[in-house]
């Protein structure tokens, strides 16, 4: 098969966010490997699935080994795979705690290791992680230990890999969103979580697809975390 177009690996990738950067992606003729526990076959030829917890590095070795043997090699890996918990932080229970924990960073280390190894062999590459701007700017109400625990991590971990890899080819760079419109937020909550917002409304899905988009194409842009939260982490 023709390596040719580029290959983009998206975790997280069934619903929401995920789901909106398979189709930006496809919409600019990449081949895809989307991936998650709940992701069903796609039809488009372009387009592997791989079903599994991403935080289980048995599934990170096979979405990595699936996507070189079906396309041949990776040009972009987006760890898009997260979940949000909000509890009072004496209410986190252990298994909350693993949970966040497996998902949000074991589920972006695994399949990064792997994916910088395949780029390294190319000598070129690109990774991009999905934060929050909750580890900027927490907001009253909104209990995010665990989110800004992680995130707060993956932030951290983007600047120190871009550096790492800077000289190799490999660029690092971090979307970190506001509240999005995803099946996650009842229309019912749209008004009270867009008035968290200094814009006051919440983003589109669109909004973040085309950030990382944007990335993708920013060859001079490594070590940037760029907040598409509609002014949130500026300030209010």
């Amino acid at each position: 098969m023709s390596n040719s177009k580029k290959v983009i690996v998206i975790t997280g990738a069934s619903q929401g966010l995920g789901a909106g950067m398979v189709k930006a992606f496809r919409d600019l003729d990449y081949k895809v490997v989307a991936t998650s526990r709940s992701i069903k076959p796609s039809t488009d030829p372009d387009i592997l699935t791989v079903a599994g917890d991403i935080g289980d590095p048995a599934v990170a070795q096979q979405v990595i080994r699936e996507a070189i043997a079906r396309f041949g090699r990776i040009d972009t890996l987006v760890n898009n795979a997260g979940i949000f918990i909000a509890k009072p932080f004496t209410a986190y229970t252990a298994e909350d705690y693993a949970n966040v924990l497996s998902v949000n960073l074991n589920g972006f280390f695994y399949i990064t290791q792997l994916a910088i190894n395949e780029m390294e062999k190319q000598g070129k590459g690109h990774v991009v992680n999905i934060t929050t701007s909750l580890t900027d700017h927490a907001v009253d109400g909104v209990p995010s230990v665990l989110a800004s625990l992680t995130k707060g991590g993956l932030n951290a971990a983007t600047k120190s890999l871009a550096i790492e890899y800077a000289k190799r080819g490999i660029r690092v760079n971090a979307v970190s969103p506001g509240i999005i419109k995803t099946p996650m937020h009842g229309e019912e909550t749209h008004e009270a979580l867009g008035n968290l917002h200094p814009v006051g409304h919440m983003g589109e899905i669109g909004d973040i697809a085309q950030a990382v988009v944007y990335l993708d194409s920013a060859n001079f842009v490594t070590g940037e975390i760029l907040h598409v939260d509609g002014g949130q982490s500026a300030g209010h």
